[in-house]
């Protein structure tokens, strides 16, 4: 017989202790997240869940940040600067980067 009084996880703390013991998936979880264009907030969440597996409080020193203005700039509504975006990359062992688009794709602005 199952034990149903098992406590259970949530999404985000499962994704968390994932992120925290794999820093491939961790970058692989923020490029997707960069790539989705329509919705910006995706990414703030995204790296809000990698700054929590590496312990906001280390992150925001490590990135020369208070820990409350991390907290701020990473919520959906936050809205940080290059210069946080790449401390906080940084911070947790990573780096912003640029590719080209998909193949045959035209800028928008040719």
């Amino acid at each position: 017989m199952k034990n149903l009084n098992r406590a259970s996880v949530s999404h985000d703390d499962a994704l968390v202790r994932e992120l925290r013991t794999d820093p491939a998936f961790a970058a692989e979880y923020l490029q997707a997240a960069m790539e989705d264009t329509e919705e910006p907030a995706v990414l703030l969440i995204a790296l809000r869940h990698v700054s929590e597996a590496y312990g906001m409080a280390d992150v925001a020193k490590a990135a020369g940040i208070k820990r409350e203005s991390l907290y701020r700039a990473l919520s959906p509504k936050g809205n940080p600067t290059l210069k946080t975006l790449t401390a906080v990359l940084k911070a947790v062992g990573l780096r912003l980067a640029v590719a080209p688009g998909s193949s045959g794709q035209q800028p928008a602005c040719a």
